[in-house]
């Protein structure tokens, strides 16, 4: 069995209550692990430390979690970890809601200058946006650019289209649903009512309704049981009646003689606010709150069900059944697909029948004016259809089109001829002429296909789905054979000897070690010239101020561009804590150096292909005004000759490095070519900072066969680091 992976929408509407007792607890910090794991830290009065968990990758979660079960901070925060903790930072937790009945959540937080809405996308891809109290977006994890909804900064956020919520319909509108569908009762409640197949069957089962009643034989009393299973289950959440459960594999063959064994050794497979009747099968543990059951669930999932005890080095491990996920995924899609058929063909009738009437238009004319003027005259409909009986007994071409009158509902129906399917019924609203009946005929096909058109989103979601499950598949057997791979790499090194190693293909390998530097020089910009020199520059006034006062040294060569607005920058010719000796720099170094000044530079933010840029000696290099003149923070005092560089182009490369260490690289194109395993060079273009960050960051993961390596060494806001202000376009 599968263990759940995502929480439901009944899950949240459920977890929404408990997390609001933690309104009025302070945010300390904001941490991101792996561009999908938000961890927000706060201090309530009365509970003490709270570590509010979202993840919004192949894990779809939101909760407070046991601080014993939260991983150590991670390092450099991403920007989007920064931006949050200079909004957030000491503002009060105000609330958290569920967006109607979506996989939704937005948490509330206040502050003296500013109150910030974080939202949490719990379905799909995930995402999480921060927005400003006019509903602006802040900051995302990931942009979304599509027909029906924009999540990008800057703009006003949009939620997605609303879903009918199951736990709240009317009686009324439960049956006109029910009856859209022309299929089986569970897949109607699980597709049409919005509760998914876990919860569609366990409705079915309280209701005691034969799950797979086909719609067409479910009668009043058949929806009346169905309708109240649902009001029951919405009164428990509104009252906050729960009783959480963990459910557990069961024990088989051999287990069963440690049957005393600790729960906690054993995998988990889904976690519920209240006992299921679909899960009577299975062991489970009970919770004081559906909070701390989510809470151990996620984390015995995350160990894979280890107990607490880590498993040994060299120790297998369990292979998830990817081939059942794929078969339900596409056992979704078959029926979806079917679906989509079915809508066409409904269509198509409705169309034919509309088309139909104009066809027999003076036939159809003709029953209606007699039945209108009939009505008119305060003939009881029995009357109406005894005369159409008797006229259709005399051959009368329009009497005889009449199969049915029901004065009930005002209506009559004809049987008209058509070119291909033979015979076709079609129901008119007598007081009504043939342009209206058939525009309604018209109006329907319309309903119609929007619904095939929402079903269409609705496959390709499910295959997106698929494709994720098909990844997470390959992504697993690759790694299940690194070690292989790399005992053969291994192999390989101890044939080349003395002579050397071979070039390893980096993109083709199934996994890749990361091994993370610690140097000083990455809270700048910089990079390492194609001879080996590091070039470094400052991102703000502030850096420019210290990379002068307390890097410079006095072999370096100091850089900036003609155009104002430009980085200090240093080429060095020793690090900071090493003597140095004059060096001759090579022409390329040089050049190399002037790029990368020009390149973040006012020039790229202005759209321009090229700029000019100068070199000094750092004794040219002055704080020291002249008389009656004022420098600001950041600038200073250039004196003597200058050596010019014209016309270089603004462009930069940025690339994945895999050796000596792993990290994310960028600069000059020339200079980041050879040891990065594969780069991405970009101009001065429209794709904003962090769009443009996106794209480079998919590029390159789509280059590795090792994914995850590349989430975890070049994200998209590791990415963004080295990518200039301003517009860019990716050029190869």
């Amino acid at each position: 069995m599968d263990p759940k992976r995502e929480l439901s929408s009944i899950d949240l509407r459920a977890l929404v209550t408990e997390l609001g007792r933690y309104e009025g607890a302070k945010l300390d910090k904001a941490y991101l692990y792996d561009d999908d794991l938000l961890r927000l830290k706060l201090r309530d009065f009365d509970h003490g430390r709270v570590e509010l968990m979202i993840e919004v990758g192949d894990v779809k979660r939101a909760h407070a979690a046991d601080p014993e079960h939260v991983a150590d901070a991670p390092g450099r925060p991403p920007n989007f970890a920064k931006m949050l903790r200079n909004r957030l930072s000491g503002a009060d937790f105000a609330g958290v809601e569920q967006y109607e009945f979506d996989r939704i959540l937005s948490f509330e937080f206040e502050r003296d200058d500013a109150n910030t809405t974080i939202v949490a996308e719990l379905f799909g891809q995930g995402n999480v946006a921060a927005l400003d109290e006019t509903g602006e977006v802040v900051g995302s994890l990931s942009t979304v650019r599509l027909k029906s909804r924009t999540v990008a900064p800057g703009a006003q956020y949009e939620y997605p289209a609303s879903r009918l919520n199951p736990l709240d319909v009317s009686f009324d509108a439960f049956v006109r649903h029910m009856n859209e569908s022309d299929s089986d009762v569970v897949r109607t409640l699980a597709t049409q009512l919005n509760l998914g197949g876990l919860y569609a069957e366990e409705v079915c089962s309280r209701a005691d309704v034969e799950k797979e009643t086909p719609i067409a034989d479910a009668d009043e009393g058949t929806y009346r049981a169905l309708h109240d299973a649902l009001g029951r289950i919405g009164d428990r959440l509104r009252s906050g009646e729960i009783d959480p459960r963990v459910y557990e594999e069961p024990l088989e063959g051999s287990e069963l003689d440690d049957a005393d064994a600790e729960s906690a050794d054993r995998p988990v497979v889904d976690v519920t606010s209240f006992p299921l009747s679909e899960r009577e099968g299975l062991p489970s543990v009970g919770f004081d709150s559906f909070n701390a059951a989510v809470d151990e669930y996620f984390y015995r999932l995350d160990r894979g069900g280890e107990g607490g005890g880590d498993a040994p080095a060299d120790a297998p491990s369990s292979r998830p059944d990817f081939e059942a996920e794929i078969a339900t995924q596409e056992r979704i899609i078959e029926q979806q697909r079917n679906a989509i058929e079915g809508f066409e063909e409904q269509a198509a009738g409705e169309r034919e029948r509309a088309e139909l009437l104009y066809a027999h238009y003076d036939l159809v004319d003709e029953v209606l004016s007699t039945v209108r003027e009939a009505r008119e005259n305060e003939v009881p409909w029995e009357e109406i259809e005894s005369t159409l009986s008797a006229g259709a007994e005399q051959g009368i071409a329009a009497a005889e089109a009449v199969v049915d009158v029901d004065g009930g509902e005002g209506t009559v129906t004809v049987e008209l001829d058509g070119e291909d399917a033979g015979s076709v019924q079609i129901e008119l609203d007598a007081d009504d002429g043939v342009e209206v009946n058939a525009d309604r005929l018209y109006r329907e096909a319309k309903r119609i296909e929007d619904k095939k058109a929402g079903a269409m989103e609705a496959i390709e979601s499910t295959r997106a789905e698929l494709e994720t499950v098909t990844e997470r598949k390959a992504e697993w057997e690759e790694k299940a054979a690194a070690d292989d791979d790399s005992d053969a790499s291994d192999d390989a090194d101890d044939e080349d000897g003395e002579d050397g190693t071979p070039e390893i293909d980096w993109l083709a390998r199934s996994s890749i070690p990361i091994r993370r530097p610690d140097d000083w020089y990455e809270r700048f910009r910089w990079f390492h010239t194609s001879t080996g020199y590091l070039v470094i520059g400052g991102r703000n006034a502030d850096q420019n101020e210290e990379l002068v006062k307390k890097y410079m040294g006095n072999h370096d060569r100091f850089f900036h561009t003609q155009a104002h607005g430009g980085p200090v920058t240093l080429l060095k010719a020793a690090g900071p804590s090493e003597s140095a000796d004059p060096v001759d720099f090579a022409e390329e170094t040089l050049r190399e150096a002037a790029g990368f000044a020009v390149s973040y530079s006012s020039d790229w933010k202005a759209g321009r292909g090229a700029g000019d840029a100068y070199m000094v000696e750092p004794d040219q290099v002055s704080k020291t005004p002249e008389s009656g003149e004022y420098i600001e923070k950041g600038s200073f005092v250039i004196r003597g000759d200058r050596t010019y560089f014209e016309d270089v182009p603004c462009r930069v490369a940025v690339g994945v490095q895999c050796e000596p260490v792993t990290r994310t690289i960028g600069g000059p194109p020339s200079a980041i070519r050879n040891p990065a395993a594969t780069s991405v060079t970009l101009e001065p273009g429209m794709y904003a900072q962090n769009d443009a960050g996106m794209m480079v960051y998919r590029e390159l993961k789509d280059r590795f066969a090792d994914q995850s390596f590349v989430r975890k060494v070049a994200s998209a806001d590791l990415i963004q680091e080295f990518l200039p202000a301003g517009g860019s376009d990716i050029v190869d």
